[in-house]
C-alpha cells in the first residue's frame, strides 16, 4: 500500500460550532482521494486507530469516512468500533439487493451511515429510498441549480429523521443558501473568508487587545502591562480561567496579571491574546470557535514547519511565523482589509510580506499552510522538494499540530 495522507475538514452545526471532522486521504501518487482500492478505507481506519489514536486525530468529535462498495461488501467493515465513525457511502455505489442488505446489517449493529455528496433532487431521493430508514446524514453539494420540487424533498428527508449536511461551502452566500435549503450541518471553509464592508472601522475592543499584544511585545514595563489588563476585566477573568485550566501545571494557582507575566512571559501570553481574538467573545461560553481552533493549527504548522526547517531557529524568528498564522484569518474577524488592520501594529517586513505577497520563507510557509488546510498533496511534495524536508516529516507535523489542536480545545472546555 502506498502512503497515505491524511487530513481533516470541519463539519459546522447552526450554531457554527465543530460538530465533527470529514477524515480525507489520498495516496503519494493520486491527486484525488481513493476510492478505487478496496484496503484504502480499511488503511486510512487501521492507521486513525491504532497508529495515530483516535483521540489525538479527532480529539471528541465523530469522524466521517467515504467507504466504497468493496469496503462496505467486506466483512471487516463489522471489526470498526460503531461509536467513532460515520460510514458515508460514495455516490457510485449501486444500491441493489446486497447492499440494502448490508446497510441494514450495519444499521441494526449501531452503525451511523450517510450518502456522500450528492445533488439533491427527487431521482436521488427516490435511489436511495430502498435505506432511508437506514441512513442518519445526507451530504449535498450546494449549488444554484435548485430543484423546484426541492421543499418536498427536503421535508421527506427531515420526516425519515435524517440530517442534512451541506457541503462545498466556500463562501456566505452559498452558507446563506445551505440555511434557507435548511441543512443542519455545514462543511467548507467558509467561516475563513471574510465578507469586507467598504470603511468599516475596527471595534474599540479589538484596538485594545492589538495595543495588548504591542505593548507585551515591546520592551513596556511590566506594571504597564499589568494595568492595561486589569482595565480590559473580561479579558482578565478569561486569561486567569484559561491558565488556571488543566492546560498548565503550576504549584500554585495563579492569582493576577502580574504572576502570569513572571511566570509564563511576554511572547507565550501575547501568543494566547491574539488567539483570544478568534474566540469573538471572550465572556461568553462556547469558545471553542471552529475559526479559533483553526488559526491554532495554523500557528502549531508554522511553527513547527519552521523549526523542521532550521533546527536552531531563535525565538524571534519563531513569534514572527507564530505572528503570520494569527495575522492570515484576521481579515475574517474583523471584517476590515488585512492593510487597514496592519497600521495598527508594528509588522516587521519578513511578516508583512508573507501576508501581503506570500513571498519569503514566511511566505512559503504561508501558503503550504493553505495548501494543507484543503488536502493539496502535490503542493506539500513541490514544498517538500523546494526546501529539501521530506514529506514523511511534514505529515508527521501535520498529525501532531491536530493533536495539540485538540488539546488546546480541551483546555478551553475546561476553564
Amino acid at each position: 500500500m502506498a502512503t497515505v495522507y491524511l487530513g481533516r475538514q470541519p463539519i459546522i452545526n447552526l450554531k457554527s460550532k465543530l460538530y465533527a471532522y470529514e477524515v480525507l486521504y489520498r495516496d503519494e501518487h493520486k491527486e484525488s482521494n481513493i476510492t478505487d482500492n478496496r484496503f484504502a478505507s480499511a488503511s486510512v481506519l487501521n492507521n486513525i486507530l491504532n497508529k495515530f489514536g483516535a483521540k489525538s486525530l479527532l480529539g471528541d468529535h465523530p469522524a466521517f469516512v467515504k467507504i466504497d462498495q468493496k469496503f462496505l461488501m467486506h466483512d471487516i467493515i463489522f471489526t470498526i468500533p460503531n461509536n467513532l465513525f460515520v460510514f458515508t457511502i460514495l455516490e457510485s455505489v449501486e444500491i441493489n439487493e446486497r447492499v440494502i442488505e448490508r446497510v441494514q446489517q450495519l444499521h441494526a449493529k449501531g452503525y451511523t451511515i450517510a450518502i456522500n455528496d450528492i445533488s439533491l433532487t427527487q431521482d436521488k431521493l427516490n435511489h436511495y429510498r430502498p435505506i432511508l430508514k437506514e441512513l442518519s446524514y445526507i451530504k449535498i453539494n450546494i449549488n444554484r441549480e435548485i430543484d423546484p420540487e426541492i421543499e418536498r424533498i427536503v421535508n421527506t428527508i427531515k420526516d425519515n429523521e435524517i440530517q442534512i449536511i451541506g457541503t462545498k461551502i466556500e463562501d456566505n452566500s452559498y452558507y446563506e443558501l445551505a440555511k434557507g435549503l435548511g441543512c443542519d450541518f455545514f462543511q467548507g471553509y467558509f467561516f475563513a473568508k471574510p465578507n469586507i464592508v467598504e470603511n468599516k472601522k475596527i471595534e474599540p475592543s479589538q484596538l485594545n487587545i492589538l495595543k495588548l499584544y504591542n505593548l507585551l511585545m515591546t520592551d513596556t514595563n511590566i506594571d504597564e502591562i499589568t494595568q492595561e489588563f486589569e482595565n480590559n476585566h473580561a479579558l482578565t477573568i478569561q486569561l486567569l480561567q484559561f491558565i488556571n485550566s488543566g492546560a498548565f501545571h503550576f504549584r500554585s494557582r495563579i492569582a493576577s496579571i502580574h504572576h502570569v507575566l513572571m511566570l509564563i512571559g511576554r511572547v507565550p501570553l501575547g501568543q494566547w491574546l491574539m488567539l483570544m481574538i478568534y474566540s469573538k467573545s471572550v465572556d461568553k461560553s462556547g469558545k471553542c470557535s471552529p475559526l479559533m481552533l483553526m488559526v491554532k493549527n495554523r500557528t502549531e504548522l508554522m511553527e513547527n514547519l519552521l523549526r523542521a526547517l532550521q533546527p536552531d531557529v531563535k525565538s524571534n524568528a519563531l513569534g514572527e511565523a507564530y505572528f503570520v498564522g494569527v495575522l492570515s484569518l484576521l481579515e475574517t474577524i474583523f471584517n476590515v482589509k488585512i492593510e487597514e488592520i496592519m497600521k495598527n501594529m508594528h509588522i516587521s517586513e519578513d511578516v508583512e510580506n508573507a501576508i501581503l505577497n506570500q513571498t519569503g520563507l514566511l511566505g512559503d510557509l504561508l501558503v503550504l499552510v493553505q495548501d494543507i488546510e484543503v488536502f493539496n498533496t502535490i503542493a506539500i511534495e513541490d514544498f517538500s522538494n523546494k526546501h529539501n524536508i521530506s514529506v514523511k516529516e511534514i505529515r508527521k507535523i501535520i498529525l501532531m499540530s491536530m493533536e495539540k489542536v485538540n488539546h488546546f480545545e480541551e483546555a478551553l472546555q475546561a476553564s
